[in-house]
């Protein structure tokens, strides 16, 4: 199907199959979307659509990637730039793209139809006459983006734009402070949070605790939890398919300082680093940390000394190769701060 916008982070897809995938980046090559299976048509699912079609959602990386390897691995391929095997839709099997800002835009407009979009809606605005942002600059994606929610699911609110994007996560910290319905995680919640996030990265509850404290981007509206992801705006990123490339190494743990955490907010989630020892494994010299998962963002700060362990990539341009530590793949990754 033909798409006028660029298909991005936090759009969903559905294929001529019905199964539907959350895209992850913002650099796509020409004849597919990168994106990771979520949702697929299961008669004994526990998730009903309008039509009464039920579904299931997958959640570990490794259970999407199971599932279509055995029904659809056409699916799964060799990405030549990323250097990677990765679950993508070729376009030519794209039936719908379900765009966040719409979906807001199709809420604020019909009103909500349960407590959950009551409550996204009631974040939404909240975020953005906190920020002063356009409301056209905000989404809702996730479980409700595709109408595919249950009573306990989260809220997932997108910020489009990098200047929208700061002046959100700054509006956060008040509203965290401020507003009697939105809170940060309490010790109940942030238990609750460890156990999920546990099935696939490692980490101890008290390196988890330490990080998550002190983050913004996730908490609780009246009992819900929420997620705000961060997006540049492609043009923003000035990045095409093939203008870097990226070749696969071995996996490592490192310590280092955090030299910039400027980019730490936004999915990917990027801190430029100095790599002073590799704790296992052999490195090169890593000279910055990246993650597509929202776990990691807003991790470590400028000035930490940090331990983490990822997949070492040697990053390609016109004008430098260098390496990263890239995060998220397996469940053994992480990134903490190496605290005395």
């Amino acid at each position: 199907m033909k798409h006028s916008k660029p298909i991005i982070e936090g759009d969903f897809i559905e294929d001529k199959n019905n199964l539907i995938f959350d895209v992850k980046g913002l650099v796509h090559p020409p004849d597919r979307v990168i994106a990771y299976l979520r949702y697929y048509p299961d008669v004994r699912g526990n998730r009903t659509r309008i039509n009464g079609k039920k579904y299931t959602k997958v959640y570990s990386l490794r259970d999407r990637e199971a599932y279509l390897s055995k029904k659809f691995p056409e699916y799964l391929y060799f990405d030549p730039v990323f250097g990677v095997k990765l679950e993508s839709v070729p376009r030519n099997q794209i039936i719908k793209v379900y765009c966040p800002v719409e979906k807001l835009q199709e809420l604020l407009s019909a009103g909500p139809s349960n407590k959950l979009q009551e409550k996204a809606i009631l974040f939404a605005e909240t975020l953005q006459e906190e920020s002063k942002i356009p409301m056209n600059k905000v989404g809702v994606s996730g479980s409700v983006l595709v109408d595919l929610a249950k009573k306990d699911s989260d809220i997932d609110i997108i910020v489009y734009g990098e200047k929208n994007c700061r002046k959100a996560y700054e509006a956060l910290g008040t509203i965290l402070r401020e507003n009697p319905f939105i809170k940060a995680y309490n010790e109940k919640g942030l238990r609750r949070l460890y156990e999920f996030r546990a099935k696939d990265t490692l980490m101890s509850y008290e390196d988890f605790l330490f990080s998550e404290k002190r983050k913004r981007m996730s908490g609780e509206i009246g009992g819900v939890d929420f997620f705000v992801r961060f997006l540049k705006e492609p043009n923003e990123i000035g990045e095409r398919y093939g203008d870097t490339r990226y070749v696969s190494l071995s996996s490592a743990t490192i310590e280092g300082v955090t030299l910039d955490d400027r980019e730490s907010i936004f999915t990917p989630c990027k801190y430029v680093v100095e790599h002073t020892k590799t704790l296992e494994g052999e490195a090169p010299r890593i000279t910055e940390i990246v993650s597509f998962r929202g776990r990691f963002c807003d991790q470590i700060r400028k000035g930490e000394r940090f331990i983490a362990r990822g997949k070492i990539e040697k990053v390609i341009t016109k004008n430098r190769t260098y390496h990263r530590l890239l995060l998220g793949g397996e469940k053994t990754d992480f990134l903490i701060v190496k605290r005395l």
